[in-house]
């Protein structure tokens, strides 16, 4: 395993993101591991945790909120016997937060899920213009200050959904050791961007990047994209691109993988004995600018699958409607109108939307979701399924 500095902190160059672990019965869409309902699948979690930390993965990534909670807990379990060995980070779920008091409790629940007296990062979750802002107003920086003098955090961060005019703000205001933006060879200009990307390492500060593949679309990409991929001398798998891009940015300390097979682990282990910062040729480079372009072309709604829109209100699963949707639409595959049609309940449905626009206010990509869910119904459904 290669490892690079966080800051001043070694890390795997290789993170292990705990947000899409594997689930009892299996994982058949990427959404699944959105709904709280499922239950996580412990042992093969373990044996897939225990495989990465004997092959030198180091850096465990985890959140208040992920699996309905039941992430932390399941990591805290399987990491107690290997913590000497191993970097835990989770985040505040600043969007939950309603008053002062809320921080500590968040914190101090999280250390009991995870078992442990001291986080190694503490990150404040997805932040915004909206929640930086209600998070300032009560004090967050001065409490990240008493959590790291009294003992239970180490380093602070914050990860990160927004322009890059606010991320320049949240990264000037604070002595942060690390931020976590989502960056890959589609989103190279997204929100902080290859711009924020360079201008929080000149201040000192270390990257992880999340989202690598994409929500998973750069490891199952189109036939179009495939063949460009595939022109290249040096031959790779869809996901070994993807992750090879974000590692080749010498500014990158760590990437992370949602991995929800023993499988994935491997292969993205085997990926990252070659991910050196540069290691990518000018011909490989012009490849994937190539397949981005031709990505780019294909996409009908640029949806990760990030689920920071759930829950729905009126309970619509607004990430399997555009999955769906972008299945039929940019993969050719008809199963996404049986799916909608025949397993999906009405509820679920996009025809369910009552246009409050809330999850708008939470879409980290800022998708015109009420107007894109029109278009889901008008495609997926049949009226004849449902007699």
């Amino acid at each position: 395993m290669l490892y690079r500095l966080l800051k001043e902190i070694p890390v795997s160059i290789l993170g292990f993101g705990a947000m899409r672990l594997p689930l009892v019965g299996g994982t058949e869409k990427p959404t699944d591991s959105f709904d709280p309902a499922r239950t996580i699948d412990e042992e093969e979690t373990a044996r897939m945790i225990e495989y990465a930390i004997r092959y030198g993965v180091n850096y465990f990534d985890a959140a208040y909120n992920y699996h309905g909670g039941k992430s932390e807990v399941v990591l805290g379990k399987i990491l107690k016997p290997h913590r000497d060995r191993v970097i835990i980070a989770t985040k505040l779920p600043v969007f939950l937060v309603k008053e002062r008091g809320d921080f500590d409790r968040f914190l101090d629940e999280q250390l009991r899920r995870l078992q442990t007296p001291c986080l190694d990062f503490y990150l404040l979750h997805g932040l915004n213009a909206k929640t930086w802002e209600s998070s300032k107003g009560m004090d967050v920086l001065p409490f990240l200050d008493r959590a790291k003098s009294g003992g239970r955090v180490r380093h602070v961060g914050f990860s990160f959904h927004d322009t890059l005019a606010v991320f320049k703000e949240i990264a000037d205001a604070y002595d942060w050791t690390m931020c976590q933006i989502q960056y890959n060879y589609l989103d190279e200009q997204y929100q902080a961007g290859k711009e924020g990307l360079k201008y929080a390492a000149s201040r000192g500060i270390g990257v992880a990047v999340m989202e690598p593949l994409r929500g998973g679309k750069l490891a199952r990409v189109p036939p179009t994209v495939e063949r460009l991929l595939d022109s290249s001398v040096e031959k790779r798998r869809p996901a070994e691109w993807g992750l090879r891009w974000a590692w080749n940015h010498s500014e990158v300390g760590t990437v992370l993988s949602g991995m929800s097979t023993l499988d994935q682990v491997q292969e993205n282990i085997r990926f990252a004995e070659e991910g050196r910062a540069d290691s990518l040729s000018a011909d490989d480079l012009a490849i994937v600018r190539r397949a981005r372009k031709a990505y780019r072309r294909l996409l009908k709604v640029d949806c990760t699958g990030c689920a920071y829109c759930m829950p729905c209100s009126s309970d619509v699963n607004i990430p399997m409607n555009f999955s769906l949707y972008n299945d039929v639409m940019t993969f050719s595959d008809p199963t996404g109108v049986m799916v909608y049609n025949a397993f999906m309940l009405p509820e679920q449905r996009a025809s369910a939307c009552v246009d409050c626009g809330e999850c708008e206010e939470k879409c980290p990509q800022h998708i015109p979701i009420r107007e894109e869910l029109k278009k889901v119904h008008a495609t997926l459904y049949r009226e004849s399924s449902e007699g």
